[in-house]
């Protein structure tokens, strides 16, 4: 003979017999409508759970729809990890290119042949279609030695090509200016402008990037490795010229 088990109270059951309520499916079903986020923030149940299978008509098919949605969300996942990874290496890239820039114009042996490696070898190194270097020297002529890669501004140029107190720009899909890319202007569809300070006692200069792509240089883009690549030229002036800081 088999054993009874006797029903819990409400008062076995740890309730107060007043909070006791039947639970039925519509009650789960509104709590469900209410709290739409339930099944997300207690996944362990998906795994309990058992959903009915495919079929025609007004059946709803959960199993079918929670696959979709998961998929959905891994094909979100990977799309947003495919992108860090792409950023990262992008990144990476760009910065071994400036390193090696740098270390170029740090072993030039002499100031014509440093101005020839920046508005000349920079170009292929950094991946871009011009580089050159603009100098507020008013009525002063550039030196034939390097005047092929230095371009004579008016005074205040920078400051309005820049904007006054700003010291890099970038934008993209743009008409390359001739005062400061010459013949390559033409050529030019973005650029990546940074102001150049070599000293107190040189005229304020212009290290111009330009680029064929419209987004080759947009705003926005991180801007301290071109202000690391500015200032080493500005040391490196200031030293082969034996001007004051």
């Amino acid at each position: 003979m088999t054993d009874k088990v006797p029903a819990k109270s409400a008062k076995g059951s740890g309730r107060p017999p007043g909070d006791l309520k039947e639970l039925t499916a519509d009650r789960v079903v509104d709590y469900l409508k209410g709290h739409p986020d339930f099944l997300v923030e207690h996944p362990d149940l998906l795994e309990v759970m058992t959903p009915p299978r495919r079929a025609a008509g007004n059946v709803v098919d959960f199993q079918h729809a929670m696959v979709q949605r998961l998929k959905s969300e891994n094909e979100k996942l990977q799309a947003a990890q495919d992108y860090l990874v792409g950023t990262a290496r992008s990144n990476q890239s760009i910065q071994s290119r400036v390193h090696d820039a740098v270390l170029a114009i740090l072993r030039a042996p002499s100031f014509e042949s440093m101005i020839h490696t920046v508005t000349g070898d920079l170009a292929i190194q950094l991946d871009v279609d011009a580089v050159t270097i603009g100098v507020e020297a008013g009525d002063v002529p550039i030196p034939k030695a390097y005047a092929a890669g230095i371009r004579a501004l008016p005074e205040g140029a920078v400051d309005g090509m820049l904007g006054r107190g700003r010291d890099v720009l970038l934008a993209g899909n743009i008409n390359g200016d001739p005062r400061l890319f010459g013949a390559a202007a033409g050529l030019v569809r973005s650029q990546a402008l940074t102001r150049l300070r070599a000293s107190t006692q040189a005229p304020v200069g212009l290290l111009a990037l330009g680029s064929r792509r419209p987004d080759g240089f947009v705003a926005g883009q991180g801007t301290e490795l071109l202000g690391f690549l500015a200032r080493s030229l500005e040391i490196m002036i200031r030293q082969w010229l034996h001007l004051p800081g």
